[in-house]
């Protein structure tokens, strides 16, 4: 599969897909999202299976913002609508691949019961009595 294009209207449908999508947010004239773009490229031919997404954050300056972007480029790994991964920087080929790997290799229900119990950990008021740390 080849690249597409990741806009406001298609975000959420992409990210909530049950299966694994990365998206690269980028800039015409950000050098390193240039040299970054054929690696992404080449990944996402290799890797059909995988949604490869590519948000131009300056078409989509409400998108990136609501995404909290300070840096690009910058990439995000999503499984089955659980972020995975979101770091700043232009990934060499071998770190692409590896990303793409670890993601396919998790067991997600495993990843899901580990949210759902910290989330649970947390369901209550924090204030002066709260004794854990965050």
């Amino acid at each position: 599969m080849a690249t597409v294009e990741i806009t406001a209207a298609n975000f959420q449908e992409t990210i909530e897909k049950q299966d694994i999508v990365l998206l690269d947010f980028w800039a015409e004239w950000c050098a390193p999202c240039r040299v970054f773009a054929p690696v992404y490229e080449k990944a996402s031919e290799k890797h059909k299976d995988v949604t490869f997404g590519k948000i131009d954050t300056e078409v989509q300056q409400d998108l990136a913002g609501a995404a909290n972007i300070q840096a690009i480029p910058t990439l995000m790994v999503f499984r089955d609508g659980v972020l995975l991964f979101r770091e700043a920087g232009a990934l060499p080929p071998a770190a692409l691949e590896e990303l793409v790997t670890q993601a396919k290799a998790l067991d997600m229900e495993q990843v899901k019961a580990e949210i759902a119990a910290h989330a649970h950990e947390h369901d209550h008021e924090h204030g002066p009595g709260c004794d854990h740390e965050h």
